[in-house]
């Protein structure tokens, strides 16, 4: 471990304590020529096929900034590893991204389990962690709420509950049942469940959980349906989505609605899903813009995604391009003396607004706000919006 690292670490980083700002000015990972970075994603697990929109959306943003001659006349490297959604195989990778590459930081690693596994190991080693892709909450607690970990992935309950309550409004729904993934993702979708239905003076009316890897929802589609419930909500990823949707096509059941988390909510769903997410409601946490709506700048860089990868561009690539966008604005706004403490306070104070952002969004004790969302609805294919855009923090419905 290199010296500034000890000397993070001593010092705790409390509230950035004198000692980290006045580290030495090389932090580990920046040479006069370049700046190491890495990220850890699920390239052979459960997962596996939502990667490449990511993978690509953040090498791209790299290559554009090493295409212009780098940060400062510094290039990056950028080193990807995989985590195959499993904490143990997560630590493993980071101890070589830390030990071996000397990373400066990690723009976006993948997953709640690996991050909360992985980020404390992250952070006292000295390394910046950017916008992780995973229960916010979680990977905070984590992390001991260290200044080295920016959050930019909304919070699984503050938007379950705002969209739910929004859904239940509108919608009028009399009895809500829960689908949910076992473990810290689906834990803090039922707490935002249990938040919403509460305000409407509801309870659940029936719940059933998965596991990871399960493919077959039709036990759990049937305990909803016994319950006789005209909502469902889902704390699901992309594939237990359309699952879930697909079954409710396959009984006929009519007079259901089924409302997805954030995660669930993607173009992937919709290419993947095709007729069976038909009708689906899903609680939006970035924008989609169909090609036929896309502005100048869109256009572009929906061209040159084209033309670097040979597919199609969709909202998730954007959504990581945008994050990892946010990042360079940070590395390029600290100045040619980069180094760990100065980079934290840049990024503190900075605000961003991407292709994919609804509105403007700043960080506030480093976790994004406001955490815009809204609730969307596919319709012939599309996701279109069914909701204002929505503030939990000041959502009253």
């Amino acid at each position: 471990m290199s010296l500034r690292r000890r000397t993070l670490l001593s010092s705790g980083l409390a509230g950035l304590a004198p000692a980290f700002l006045s580290a030495p000015a090389r932090a580990a990972g920046v040479s006069s020529g370049e700046i190491v970075l890495g990220t850890h994603l699920d390239l052979s697990g459960p997962a596996a096929i939502t990667m490449p929109p990511i993978r690509n959306g953040l090498q791209m943003r790299v290559d554009e900034a090493n295409e212009a001659g780098g940060i400062h006349g510094r290039k990056l490297r950028f080193v990807i590893e995989d985590n195959g959604s499993q904490p143990p195989q997560a630590v493993r990778v980071v101890d070589k991204l830390i030990r071996r590459d000397e990373v400066f930081a990690l723009l976006c690693p993948f997953g709640s389990g690996p991050g909360v596994a992985t980020v404390k190991k992250t952070v006292d080693a000295g390394v910046i962690c950017f916008a992780p892709y995973g229960a916010a909450a979680l990977i905070r607690k984590a992390s001991g709420d260290s200044p080295l970990l920016f959050t930019a992935n909304l919070h699984y309950d503050t938007t379950t509950a705002a969209g739910l309550k929004w859904t239940l409004a509108k919608l009028g729904s009399k009895k809500v049942g829960f689908i949910y993934q076992e473990g810290p993702f689906g834990d803090l979708v039922g707490k935002g469940v249990k938040e919403g239905l509460a305000a409407k003076g509801m309870a659940l009316a029936a719940e059933a959980g998965y596991k990871v890897g399960d493919i077959d929802f039709s036990s759990q589609v049937a305990r909803m349906r016994a319950a006789g419930v005209d909502l469902i909500v889902g704390a699901t990823t992309t594939r237990e989505t359309i699952a879930v949707a697909a079954e409710v096509k396959k009984l006929g059941w009519s007079g259901v609605n089924v409302l997805t988390a954030s995660p669930g909510r993607a173009g992937t769903t919709l290419s993947i899903g095709k007729a069976s997410v038909e009708g689906l409601y899903g609680i939006g946490g970035w924008r989609i813009t169909p090609a036929s709506a896309q502005g100048p700048a869109l256009k572009r860089w929906s061209d040159s995604y084209r033309k670097r990868f040979n597919m199609e561009p969709d909202d998730v690539a954007l959504v990581f391009y945008d994050y990892a966008s946010w990042f360079m604005q940070g590395l390029q706004a600290t100045g040619k003396d980069l180094t760990t403490a100065g980079l934290v306070k840049t990024l503190q104070a900075s605000s961003f607004k991407g292709e994919s952002s609804y509105e403007t969004q700043r960080f506030k004790d480093n976790h994004v706000d406001p955490e815009w969302c809204r609730v969307e609805q596919v319709v012939d294919g599309q996701w279109l919006p069914r909701s204002e855009i929505i503030d939990p923090a000041k959502s009253s419905l």
